[in-house]
């Protein structure tokens, strides 16, 4: 779960309940839509009905894949055919023509809460075998002759807070896991919406410690929430965030925000927000593009073929050729823009070049990164380094406070850290990443 919700290409389908051994089928996401309408509801029913109808198979889906219910809990599907918990799909089933063009039609729309931001799950029954708090499927006729809209079906149903979103993007259904573990010194959007749904959670298990959220390093702090965490849900309590622990946080912030129920307390653009571009090209230019550089121009030390560029912060030609270079070198669609799986290869290459260096080395740009970002708590002959830099800088800038080089990182290195930030534009965490590692750097040695 992650990011404003898409609608996903392809959809997997459990045929049967979670937990017994049964097929899954991976079909496209309109045709699953029309084989789960044409199996619940009659053709001949009126438009506004069958609309107010598709729409909630719809959204319900789309809630099943956007919160990932199952995966979160460990299965390897998006939804089950079984009607006790999701829709009744069924492999061969027919597909009236009726059905089908109004969910070609709607397909890429779904119903939201107002001020929400997940597919609202829109849970319905028949209406005269079953009853539900939610969508009556035989009542929507009966609202439908009497002239009502779809809209307004919907919002007899559902509350007049319900909107209808129109025209969501597609795209492949991507797991929100962000492929690497998450620990102590990582950074970027997915440390930032892990430590969201930390917050939240904390507020049902108060044992878990709070978190600055404003920042996105995985600092000491956020180890500890999670070391707690873990230690709640029978987890190992290492502090680090794999896939387990991953989906278990996912499956309990579903819980407690109560996303994947009528009575949801409703996920907002600020808890999913994402600070960081996921994508760098040609003319973008800032701290992003700083990142990427000073990890190529290091590079560049160690394979010839890499052509050297400038650590300016401008995504100019020659760091497009670079990008080509390197993706062309590590079997990567060569677009020469900086994609996730692109910006993970170069930081992967990265660590690896240093974890190799021979001691005391030394490059052309200066020591090297030390490949994660140090952060208050670090101890050890890394934050030294730094630390000999930043006190440089702080005999000849007021600004900056001068510091013990202890090889300890305490609040006397962090707030010299901030006012570097702050001097920077950047976010003011107190960390040491890439970019304040370059300037740092750069500054000290020009004293």
């Amino acid at each position: 779960m992650a990011d404003i919700p898409t609608i996903p290409t392809y959809i997997t389908v459990h045929l049967g309940a979670p937990n017994t051994a049964a097929e899954n089928v991976t079909v496209p996401f309109a045709a699953y839509i029309k084989n789960v309408a044409s199996a619940e509801i009659y053709p001949n029913w009126p438009p506004a009905s069958l609309r107010a109808n598709i729409l909630a198979q719809i959204s319900y889906t789309l809630n099943r894949v956007y919160t990932e219910y199952y995966p979160s809990r460990g299965y390897d599907f998006d939804i089950t055919n079984d009607t006790r918990y999701d829709h009744a799909y069924k492999p061969d089933g027919e597909v009236f023509d009726t059905v089908s063009l109004i969910v070609d039609e709607i397909f890429n729309n779904y119903i939201s809460r107002r001020g929400a931001v997940e597919p609202l799950a829109a849970k319905f029954c028949d209406g005269k075998v079953t009853r539900c708090d939610g969508l009556s499927q035989w009542g929507t006729v009966d609202l439908a002759e009497q002239g009502f809209t779809t809209l307004e079906i919907l919002r007899y149903y559902y509350g007049d807070d319900v909107e209808i979103v129109e025209n969501a993007p597609l795209a492949d259904n991507t797991p929100s896991y962000p492929g690497t573990p998450l620990a102590r010194g990582s950074f970027g959007n997915d440390v930032r919406i892990l430590k969201n749904e930390l917050n939240r959670i904390r507020r049902n298990y108060p044992a878990i410690p709070e978190i600055n959220s404003s920042t996105s390093v995985y600092d000491g702090e956020t180890e500890e929430a999670v070391k707690t965490f873990q230690r709640i849900f029978n987890l190992t309590p290492d502090g680090v965030v794999g896939k387990a622990t991953w989906y278990k946080v996912k499956d309990i912030f579903n819980a407690v925000k109560r996303l994947s129920e009528l009575t949801s307390e409703g996920l907002t653009i600020p808890e999913i927000e994402r600070v960081f571009r996921t994508e760098l090209s040609a003319g973008d230019s800032g701290v992003e593009v700083e990142a990427v550089q000073y990890y190529l121009a290091f590079l560049g030390y160690f394979y010839p073929q890499l052509p050297p560029i400038p650590v300016t912060g401008f995504f100019d030609d020659a760091t497009r050729d670079a990008v080509f270079t390197f993706q062309s070198e590590y079997g990567l669609p060569i677009t020469g823009v900086v994609d996730i799986a692109t910006y993970a290869t170069i930081e992967r290459e990265y660590k690896r070049a240093v974890a190799d260096l021979p001691e005391n080395y030394q490059s052309a740009i200066g020591e090297p990164y030390p490949g994660r970002f140090l952060v208050e708590g670090d101890r050890g002959e890394e934050v030294r380094v730094i630390q000999r830099y930043i006190d440089r800088i702080g005999r000849t800038d007021p600004a900056v406070p001068e510091i013990d080089v202890d090889g300890i990182f305490g609040p006397q290195t962090r707030r010299a850290v901030e006012a570097i930030q702050a001097q920077l534009g950047v976010e003011r965490n107190g960390a040491v990443g890439p970019v304040e590692w370059v300037e740092i750097i750069t500054r000290g040695n020009n004293i």
